[in-house]
């Protein structure tokens, strides 16, 4: 068996980074996620440094030269029309830099490749996947984790949710529902019934 290529996404909250992170621990896998991955593209002398201070104006740079991703956060959030565009430099670059790092995770000979996002679905990531997993977690549980680790108002955590796809689709179209509630012991055995399959097929 070649590197299998498995995307992971899941609403906000959906916890998950603690399955990529148990992921990483068990297993030889190499772990890249969108977010980072794009504020990593932000920095100066990245591909995105440019073309965002081109979009948001001079005064998005801070006085170490780096920018300010607060005020841009703040701008997306209220208007629609300057997220698609600060989406449309960002999203590309990110598909470029990963589709760059699976061919050095194959050159390495890793076995497993996950690649994590939230818009997973509505980049297209499917189409260099092998797999897609989706993690599921019921709102009120992912509201909590919201309110309680990241400091959310609800109607942050409200108009974020609503920007996400609905759970029909992401099952729908995803390869594997894994559930992710309060018994992580319960999330870690199905990762575990999961990658054994892929094992039987080495």
């Amino acid at each position: 068996m070649g590197m299998r290529i498995i995307g992971v996404t899941g609403g906000v909250g959906s916890g998950k980074s603690a399955v990529l992170n148990y992921i990483e621990e068990h297993f030889d896998s190499r772990i890249v996620k969108a977010d980072d991955v794009g504020h990593l593209l932000m920095m100066p002398g990245r591909a995105c440094y440019e073309p965002v201070i081109q979009l948001f104006g001079e005064w998005i740079v801070k006085d170490d030269t780096s920018l300010n991703r607060e005020a841009i956060a703040s701008i997306v959030f209220e208007d629609g029309e300057m997220l698609k565009k600060l989406d449309d430099i960002i999203h590309p670059a990110v598909k470029k830099y990963i589709l760059k790092e699976i061919e050095k995770s194959k050159k390495e000979e890793t076995e497993f490749f996950f690649i994590e996002s939230a818009l997973l679905l509505e980049e297209k990531y499917d189409e260099i996947c092998d797999e897609m997993w989706y993690i599921y977690c019921e709102k009120e549980v992912r509201m909590e984790r919201l309110r309680h680790d990241r400091g959310y108002s609800d109607e942050k955590i409200q108009r974020m949710m609503a920007n996400q796809l609905p759970d029909e689709e992401f099952e729908a179209r995803c390869d594997l529902q894994l559930y992710n509630d309060e018994d992580v012991a319960h999330t870690y055995l199905q990762i575990e019934r999961k990658m054994r399959t892929y094992y039987e097929f080495m």
